[in-house]
């Protein structure tokens, strides 16, 4: 695949999209059937009412998810995952399983850096 070509700048956006965090656990959220906005902001801990509008909006328009509005008063929305999110939750859930698995490694390799990276700039304050 041509790194430059119209396919791979295409891909970039879709990994993009599903590789973002909000989108990860919105899709995760919806795994067990269709949410109300509410209930989907409750159950995604950290996120703000304008990153979730955001999110789901997003993933709407990339055919991941489907908003369904009932004429009621107030106004009732569901969001639920299509076929294409489904299939999102399989490779979503390995990379959640990978990232449990190698937390421990990869915090230890962050603490590392952070040492190096704090004895080199410790290093050119005392010049």
């Amino acid at each position: 695949m041509n790194p430059h070509g119209p396919q791979c700048r295409g891909v970039n956006g879709v990994l993009q999209r599903v590789g973002d965090k909000w989108s990860m656990l919105t899709i995760n959220a919806l795994a067990d059937g269709p949410k109300r906005f509410s209930e989907l902001r409750r159950s995604i801990e950290g996120i703000s009412q304008r990153m979730l509008t955001l999110t789901v909006r997003g993933l709407e328009r990339d055919g991941m998810l489907t908003r369904t509005v009932t004429p009621s008063i107030p106004p009732r929305v569901d969001y639920e995952l299509t076929d294409l999110g489904r299939s999102l939750q399989q490779p979503v859930g390995q990379l959640a399983r990978w990232a449990v698995e190698h937390l421990t490694v990869i915090q230890a390799a962050q603490q590392r850096f952070d040492v190096a990276a704090d004895a080199r700039e410790g290093g050119k304050l005392d010049r």
